[in-house]
């Protein structure tokens, strides 16, 4: 088994659509004479550009930088949420990059865990039930055992039958995590996980998830603009 949970190799994400022209043939500004081919797009944007890296199991990593740089076109290929323009994304060796649309799918159900900024809860629905929600999607039975641990995990034990509305911002965000932990995924994937929270809470979030690394040997893969 690889020490590493999830790698890129030579990852290249391009937005917009790229145009070849043969000899002598001119597209904008772009003229070719040598008779080789010539690709030329004003439109397209490179996102990610020729990126090899890997992620080590129980590990935590944070992606920091500017808007615009990058940080979650990385992970949401990282992740199989986008397929790369080129390159391989590879997960505990299965390629993510030549499976059909349902396998990724399917994948990304049972082996990788998501945050977002984003709460996403169903707001009929308690937060065990929240919790319970990816289990019962995947045809899976729904162990109250597991769904208690979790939300004990994350320091909810006593919150498992509110509602989002009866729950604070962070409280909500502790639910999100506990669903996305309660497939034991393989990989964690963050994207500002704490970008709806004050900065009190965010800090709080940001403990608990490097407490799951420390404790249970999560791998945890975030995007964030806040200090860690």
């Amino acid at each position: 088994m690889s020490s590493d949970a999830i790698s890129l190799r030579s990852v290249s994400r391009t937005y917009g659509r790229t145009y070849s022209r043969a000899v002598g043939r001119t597209y904008g500004r772009t003229r070719t004479r040598d008779g080789r081919r010539a690709s030329y797009d004003d439109t397209a944007v490179t996102a990610l550009h020729d990126v090899t890296l890997a992620f080590a199991r129980g590990s935590f990593t944070a992606v920091m930088g500017p808007s615009g740089s990058g940080k979650s076109t990385l992970l949401q290929c990282a992740a199989g949420l986008d397929r790369p323009t080129s390159g391989s994304v590879t997960l505990d060796g299965t390629e993510l990059t030549t499976l059909s649309e349902a396998r990724l799918t399917r994948l990304r159900r049972e082996r990788i865990g998501f945050v977002f900024q984003a709460f996403n809860l169903l707001p009929s629905l308690t937060a065990e039930q929240n919790v319970a929600l990816p289990l019962g999607l995947a045809g899976r039975r729904v162990p109250k055992a597991r769904i208690r641990e979790v939300l004990q995990q994350v320091g909810l034990a006593e919150r498992a039958r509110h509602r989002p509305t009866e729950l604070s911002g962070g409280q909500q965000q502790r639910v999100a995590l506990a669903r996305a932990l309660v497939t034991r995924p393989e990989v964690l994937f963050g994207d500002e996980p704490t970008g709806a929270l004050d900065s009190r809470t965010g800090r709080e979030v940001l403990a608990l998830l490097r407490a799951m690394v420390d404790r249970e040997g999560q791998t945890v893969v975030m995007v964030t603009h806040d200090p860690v």
